[in-house]
Order: C-alpha cells, then structure tokens, then sequence
C-alpha cells in the first residue's frame, strides 16, 4: 500500500511571542499516513493533535525531523499548491464575507483555472441546496457554514482532507452526514483524511487506523475513552 505521508523524528516546539517562553508541543513523531484512507488521531485536549495537523500542510513549520508528502520533503514544495493539495478545514468555520458561491469558487479563481463543476454541484455533495447560492455566506447557521467550508476546500480537488473536530458542534444527523460524506470521498476519489476527534465512537465508525497523542507522543493503535 502507498504512503501518502512519511513523518521522521518530527519534533515541534512554539514560542510565546509575549513571554518568550518556549514549549515542546510534539516530540519524536514517527508516522505514516497510507493513501486513501482515514486516519483518526484521539487524545487529551493540549496534547498537540491540532498541531501536527497544521505541520502537514506548513500552517507550521516543523522544529525536527522532516515531513514527506509522496516522497518529497514538503519543505521543497510551493507553499501554495501544498495547500490546495492539502486541505485543512476546523472545527470552528471561518467564511469570507461574500456569497456562498463566492466562498467556494474562491480558489480556483485566486488560481486563475476553470474548476470544471459548478458551485452547485458541490453544494449537494456536502448536502446544501443550490438555492443558498446567492446568500451571504456568515449568514448561515453554523453547521451550513461549516458545510460550506468543506465545499470551499474541496472546490480545490485535494488529495488529502485534513478535519480538526469538524463535526463536534454539529448534531448527530448532520455529523453523520458529514462521517459518511468523507468515507464516500476515500473510497470513489481515494482522498486521503487525517481527522482528529475527541469522539471514541466517531473513530469506530470512520477511521481505517488510529493513532493516539498524548503530551506531545505518539502511541498507536489507541482509542480514547
């Protein structure tokens, strides 16, 4: 089976810019992230899940070690197409002001292409209607924003889905949407997810493998409870 990712030794380490203090967040992270699939990453809150996700995608820069994204060291890569090739979506959705359809066309015309589906199309996949189209994006209640957000980052044709606690404010029909969603996209696209969640049964239903931090170290196979 392909890796789509290659962590060695990788070490993270952030400075209060108030007091100057430093702390280690995550230490001697050694992983691999198989193509197509979902990995789920549990653990106590503070125990740098956030973190590690915002080193694939260089939202942070690692402190040790070295990350590789199809066998190439991400440092090499144009910040920018990482991004688009890896998308990274919050638990807490953040829109532009703007329409709806604004929001999700937005990066393929900062990118000056033809994306090659329309705004609506999208807007089914993640269980919207076509007819919010026109509305003000910051409108919206929080879980369609946050469906919004995942048509936003998936208007960029990513290779890998990167989810920090995205369903945890959603109700149960709607996070389940959202689970079932994702799985369909690993498994018709061969998307590859690195989704962190506090939710035990969360992980049973969508993770193909798990990974479990805790003060900044890497344990497998471990699922909080």
């Amino acid at each position: 089976m392909k890796n789509k990712y290659i962590l060695e030794h990788v070490g993270y380490t952030a400075t209060d810019p108030n007091t100057g203090v430093s702390r280690e967040i995550l230490r001697d992270i050694n992983l691999t992230i198989p193509a197509g699939k979902i990995l789920t990453i549990t653990g106590p809150s503070g125990s740098g899940k956030s973190s590690l996700l915002m080193l694939l995608n260089l939202m942070r820069d690692a402190t040790t070690g070295r990350i590789l994204l199809d066998a190439e060291d991400i440092r090499r890569l144009d910040v920018l197409e990482l991004r688009r090739r890896v998308g990274i979506v919050f638990q807490k959705p953040y829109l532009f002001k703007g329409s709806v359809e604004y929001n999700i066309l937005l990066g393929p015309r900062l990118r000056g292409i033809n994306p090659g589906f329309s705004p609506g199309q999208l807007l089914e996949q993640v269980g919207l209607s076509p007819s919010i189209l026109q509305q003000e994006a910051t409108s919206l209640s929080g879980g369609e924003q946050q469906r919004v957000t995942l048509a936003r980052t998936l208007a960029n044709s990513p290779e890998v889905l990167l989810l920090d606690e995205v369903t945890a404010s959603l109700d149960s029909n709607s996070a389940r949407f959202i689970e079932d969603l994702v799985r369909e996209l690993c498994r018709e696209h061969g998307l590859t997810v690195v989704w962190v969640t506090h939710d035990p049964e969360q992980v049973e239903r969508v993770g193909d493998n798990n990974v479990m931090l805790v003060e900044g170290r890497l344990l497998v196979g471990r699922i909080v409870v």
